[in-house]
């Protein structure tokens, strides 16, 4: 019997400080650099990725200069390439730079783990135009659900309807967003991509955009030639009324027309600044929702100058 192996083998240190679910996860987390004609952007990826602004310029100097130093996440495909889950600037930024590769930390996920984990990385940028939080939102808000669905018999009786409840207040507590302005923000999916644009300038504000997203896309083309006609976008109030008007069937290009025409309540003067071309000249640490008030400061600075020029010339 003394020739005979024990079967008894003595644990290793990682198995006595870690866990069995630590140790499974370690083996599937691996750090590689990966070519990038191998990496797919995820599939209607909200998030834009724009070449020229000032966080993408010095983000390709920087990794010009030190490479990509937190790794971007990929998984794995079926067809031996990965899809992109988190880094997509970081990926665009190497491109521009010129490098063939990108580091990557390649991680099994599924479907819905995979767009959880894309909109939580991009929800960290300090800017996010609205049409992004919409199709985000909308996104997350899917993957919940599916990560959710059970089919035994004790699924809730209440079916989906409670389900979407309870996916809003999931939503709702990881976002510090209320569930009815994350809803709002979904309804924003069903604009038009001319309207979508006028709110992510600010032409537009939320509670007329949520009503405009009740209307079809003819009708909807018909406010977006009203607005370029005219130069003018539509109030809360109007918009109210044109959805009321096709619920019953009767919106038609005229009475869109007539509806816009109307005098707004209060209304003023007002002066319409391009979106782009102000941000521009406004550095990046200033929010959007501080643009009023630093042009206002802008202004009167640029005042005061104008004022002590002409008096020095008297």
């Amino acid at each position: 019997m003394s020739g005979r192996k024990s079967d008894f083998t003595l644990p290793t240190l990682d198995d006595i400080f870690s866990t069995q679910k630590q140790r499974d996860e370690e083996k599937l987390v691996k750090i590689r650099d990966i070519p990038i004609e191998l990496i797919d952007d995820f599939p209607d990826h909200p998030f834009k990725v724009r070449d020229n602004d000032e966080d993408m310029v010095q983000l390709v100097e920087s990794i010009k200069e030190r490479g990509v130093i937190t790794p971007a996440t990929v998984r794995p495909k079926e067809d031996g390439k990965y899809e992109l889950v988190s880094g997509h600037r970081r990926k665009r930024a190497s491109e521009l730079a010129g490098f063939q590769t990108l580091r990557c930390e390649v991680i099994e996920l599924s479907k819905e783990e995979a767009t959880i984990l894309m909109v939580e990385s991009n929800f960290q940028r300090s800017q996010i135009l609205p049409s992004e939080k919409a199709f985000a939102y909308k996104m997350r808000l899917e993957a919940i659900k599916k990560q959710g669905q059970r089919s035994d018999l004790t699924s809730d009786p209440l079916g989906p309807k409670l389900e979407s409840y309870r996916s809003n207040i999931v939503l709702s507590a990881e976002t510090n967003e209320s569930a009815s302005q994350i809803k709002r923000y979904i309804r924003l999916t069903n604009l038009v991509p001319e309207l979508l644009e006028y709110v992510d300038e600010g032409r537009i504000k939320m509670r007329p955009a949520v009503e405009l997203s009740y209307l079809d896309e003819d009708s909807q083309r018909d406010v977006v030639e009203e607005i370029d006609t005219n130069d003018a976008t539509p109030s809360h109030a109007q918009t109210i009324k044109m959805r009321k008007y096709f619920e019953d069937g009767k919106l038609t290009p005229e009475v869109v027309s007539s509806i816009m025409s109307e005098e707004k309540p209060n209304q003023k003067e007002k002066i319409v600044l391009r979106g782009d071309r102000v941000r521009q000249l406004i550095p990046k640490s200033v929010p959007l929702t501080l643009t009023e008030e630093y042009v206002c400061k802008a202004l009167e600075y640029y005042s005061k100058y104008l004022r002590n020029r002409s008096e020095r010339g008297r």
